[in-house]
């Protein structure tokens, strides 16, 4: 199985199963000389851990994970840095039911006609357990970043057709006051109130995760291929269960005249600016100094506990029946994840700005 890595300079490469002994990845092209805090790694995995509240999954993960080479008296060392995950609250036996059985929506039919073997036990390699390894990477991603004033913010701004009001003023501080990770108290409340009816009832729910990147300086990204924003999309939807990727005005912008939507620029104190965002930050697949804004959509989780009619790996009809621990809504564990895979590829493009010019 190929395409395990990504990026380009700051780049990452995961490895293990769901239910294996372990997961990890391997950072390679992490500048010499960073302090590495392994207590921020630690942070962010235990953001996405499973088990964190009443409305996520029941799996208990302690996220507990080990540097094996990379960084030596705290800091990276310009060799690879590798980062292992033990898994250690596995039930395989959880997923025995569906083990010759395609359930709907999931990934086993797909990796079943590409591979011809697969493994079963809590979706292998397909499963949502593979993105510690990201956030982890990610973490270290942050610091490098942090270390060039460059802060990436995630939040939950909507959960089924629970969403921010458009007027609301909301205070990034804030998000990790609630385990829905909503920056808007009252909207929270509504937001957690939901996922635990839609889990009561057997089913889950949808939802949108938004991220802002502040810090970022003009110039990032290049024209053609690889425009910034085009590589903040592939990062986004490679995030398990994403079904949509808009930035700035997003699909907002088919309504609009041009006089509407051009950011108009302005000079400060000597900083070229924008009156406006819809841009997002980025123009002509560049960074313009701007804050980044983008919205990644979430689809319901496929597991649920009402069975479904499907077909085994024979083609003869079968039922699929939600067994297991999963999770009513992804968004609220999601939230580190969109930060990570942020992070990763502003930091590569970090990385790669360096040879654009004299």
């Amino acid at each position: 199985m190929a395409a395990n890595t990504f990026g380009e300079i700051f780049r990452i490469t995961t490895f293990g199963e769901s239910h294996g002994k372990a997961i990890g990845v391997i950072i390679d092209g992490c500048p010499a000389g960073l302090l590495i805090d392994e207590h921020l790694i630690h942070y962010d995995l235990q953001r996405r851990r499973p088990g964190q509240s009443r409305i996520v999954t029941q799996r208990k993960e302690a996220e507990d994970f080990e540097i094996l080479s990379g960084v030596f008296e705290g800091k990276s060392t310009g060799t690879p840095i590798c980062l292992v995950i033990p898994n250690t609250d596995q039930k395989s036996g959880d997923y025995s039911h569906i083990a010759e059985v395609f359930r709907p929506s999931h990934a086993d039919f797909t990796y079943h006609a590409k591979y011809g073997h697969r493994d079963h036990t809590g979706g292998g390699r397909s499963s949502a357990r593979e993105t510690a390894a990201r956030v982890a990477a990610g973490a270290v991603a942050k610091m490098l970043l942090s270390a060039h004033g460059i802060q990436v913010t995630a939040y939950v701004s909507q959960v089924g057709p629970v969403c921010i009001p458009v007027e609301a003023e909301i205070n990034l501080s804030t998000i990790e006051q609630n385990p829905v990770r909503c920056p808007h108290p009252e909207t929270a409340e509504l937001m957690e109130s939901l996922i635990m009816e839609v889990r009561k009832m057997g089913d889950t729910i949808g939802g949108m995760v938004s991220c802002t990147i502040t810090g970022c300086p003009a110039g990032l990204g290049a024209p053609v291929f690889d425009k910034l924003h085009a590589d903040l999309g592939k990062a986004m939807l490679s995030i398990n269960a994403v079904k949509g990727f808009e930035y700035g005005s997003g699909f907002k912008c088919v309504s609009m005249k041009g006089s509407e939507h051009n950011d108009a620029f302005t000079n400060e104190a000597g900083r070229i600016s924008t009156l406006t965002n819809h841009s997002g930050g980025i123009q002509g697949g560049i960074s313009n100094g701007m804050p980044i804004q983008f919205n990644v959509a979430f689809k319901p989780v496929a597991t649920i506990v009402a069975a479904q009619d499907t077909v085994d790996i024979r083609g003869d009809k079968a039922i699929a029946e939600g067994k297991g621990r999963h999770d009513p809504c992804v968004v609220p564990r999601a939230v580190p994840i969109v930060e990570a895979m942020a992070a990763l590829v502003i930091a590569d493009h970090l990385l790669r700005n360096r040879s654009s010019k004299l």
